[in-house]
């Protein structure tokens, strides 16, 4: 074999091996690179919808461990707070009663006394769980120790205050006929009992006190079974302490199912309506007062159930907080809680009879023995300023009459619970029935209750990681979609940048011998074989260097 032939051949052999190999980077190339979009449209897809359902994602992970069952921290926790619960009681004595009448250029006057402190130690007893529908029953029961340290004043301290015994009485006759009205009159007379009464702060709290018209009222209700005599003692605690009857039988959400259900009220006495009032504020709803729904907004209203108020009572957002290290919502009673109806159609229903009184009160009658019973915030605080204009010696403060509950908006759970409400007596002339007769129409206020919950640092602690861990998934999310754009930009961005860091010439075949076929770069126009003008992108090489055609 001649030696042309042998060049020839090793030539035609260099040049498949080159075509070959430059397939295989190719190839190769093209592998990484649709690798590459993938993955950075998978991160970017990825970031995207975490970032809009991370939260949701979260929930429903942490609903799948953080529902209340037994064994748990979290059912120890509910069933006994292991942090003390305070009940400050202000009393107020009315200072000139002798002088309530119509007529007198002399408004009520009273002085408020206190707080007297009670410690609360709260349980869950008669827990029964029920899997049909996640939820569980059960009992509040609740102890209160006297804390004379904490406390301004003796139980001891004598207080004159609304005579509830025999307005109650006398508002029971009202509307009969006046021999009716006459026997009543001439009872209370007998009895010495007038528009206030005085006794001990003890007396007027957990204790309470008898009163002849109780022990008439007990005897006469043997006889007609239209007269009701609740107690045998009357006091505004009374019965509360030690008591598992006293705030009702609740049914409660476990939040099995949903975590967003969990606490929220089922039943109240095997009931979904309280049979107290009529239509939507008759129902049993919100929650039960330790655990609230995930994923709070300032948009949110808070309900909770008070068996003491026969009605579940709004919240509504007002600030952001910091709370040990927390960033949380402070939710307080305002205007949805006291108006009559006028801003909020749907508290119509709370007006008994259909007579509403001025925003500020919110009558629970029905609810206490159609006693003439109204509950407003303490001194009157939010409430329209008849109410004060009537009455001498209340003064309300925000930061001292304020109800509110600040609540870590992830998880749900209360950080702090302050303030409380105020007990009202509307008085009002009835006529042929002295010494009701002769009293204007004013509502006396007699005690306030205010209660107080702050957990501590430790407990804080163990809410800390549901907001953390939400934020590390926004945080995730974000650097995914950021990792997701710079992936799918990385190969249009480096094939711009090569074609302008990298140069290129333009080269014409070359009039070839007929034993070579050899190009040489000469210039950047040469002629081409048959004169018609190719193309070639070229790479710069080293001048030593030949392109081998």
């Amino acid at each position: 074999m001649s030696n042309a032939k042998v060049e020839v051949f090793i030539h035609y052999i260099h040049y498949f091996y080159r075509f070959f190999v430059t397939m295989t980077k190719r190839r190769g190339l093209l592998l990484q690179n649709a690798f590459v979009v993938v993955l950075g449209w998978i991160c970017t897809l990825a970031g995207i919808y975490l970032y809009f359902n991370w939260v949701d994602v979260f929930t429903q992970w942490r609903g799948m461990q953080g529902y209340l069952r037994p064994g748990t921290q979290l059912f120890s926790i509910w069933k006994q707070l292991p942090v003390p619960v305070t009940l400050d009681v202000y009393l107020f004595n009315w200072t000139n009663p002798q002088e309530f009448y119509r007529g007198s250029n002399k408004k009520p006057h009273f002085v408020e006394l206190g707080p007297y402190r009670f410690i609360e130690i709260p349980d869950k007893v008669d827990i029964v769980w029920h899997t049909s529908n996640h939820s569980v029953s059960y009992h509040k029961k609740s102890v209160f120790h006297f804390d004379p340290g904490n406390s301004k004043g003796s139980l001891s301290d004598k207080i004159t205050s609304v005579n509830t015994v025999a307005l109650t009485t006398a508002l029971k006759f009202k509307d009969d006929s006046n021999f009716q009205k006459m026997l009543v009159a001439r009872t209370l007379k007998m009895y010495n009992a007038g528009v206030s009464i005085t006794k001990t702060a003890d007396e007027w709290l957990f204790t309470g006190y008898t009163d002849p018209l109780l022990t008439i009222g007990n005897l006469l209700s043997k006889f007609n079974k239209y007269i009701k005599v609740p107690y045998g003692r009357i006091g505004y605690l009374y019965g509360r302490n030690n008591s598992i009857a006293y705030e009702g039988y609740f049914n409660m959400l476990t939040g099995a199912d949903d975590i967003r259900k969990l606490g929220q009220i089922h039943r109240w006495n095997y009931k979904k309506r309280n049979g107290i009032f009529e239509g939507e504020c008759g129902q049993v709803k919100g929650s039960a007062g330790e655990f609230y729904p995930p994923n709070l907004t300032p948009q949110d209203t808070l309900w909770s159930y008070v068996p003491n108020l026969c009605q579940a009572i709004p919240l509504d957002y007002t600030e952001s907080v910091q709370y040990h290290d927390l960033t949380a919502y402070k939710y307080s009673g305002g205007e949805h809680l006291l108006d009559n109806g006028t801003l909020f159609p749907s508290n119509k229903c709370f007006c008994v009879g259909g007579k509403c009184e001025r925003s500020g009160v919110f009558n629970i009658s029905p609810c206490a023995y159609n006693t003439s019973l109204y509950m407003s915030f303490p001194h009157f605080y939010k409430a329209d300023p008849y109410y004060l204009d009537a009455i001498e010696g209340l003064k309300p403060k925000r930061e001292k009459h304020e109800f509110f509950m600040i609540v870590e908006p992830t998880s749900g759970i209360p950080l702090e619970l302050g303030g409380g409400f105020q007990i009202n007596y509307l008085f009002e002339p009835i006529k042929y029935l002295p010494p009701f007769d002769q009293i204007p129409r004013a509502f006396i206020p007699t005690v306030w209750i205010e209660t107080r919950l702050q957990l501590n640092r430790e407990l804080t602690a163990l809410i800390y990681s549901v907001p953390f861990f939400t934020w590390i998934g926004q945080i995730t999310s974000v650097v995914l979609s950021i990792l997701g754009v710079m992936l799918l930009c990385w190969y249009p961005v480096r094939f711009f940048i090569f074609s302008y860091t990298c140069p290129t010439q333009k080269v014409h075949f070359l009039s070839r011998p007929s034993d070579s076929t050899h190009l040489t770069k000469t210039s950047l126009h040469m002629e081409s074989l048959n004169d018609e003008e190719t193309i070639i992108i070229l790479q710069q090489k080293p001048p030593s260097s030949e392109l081998i055609s």
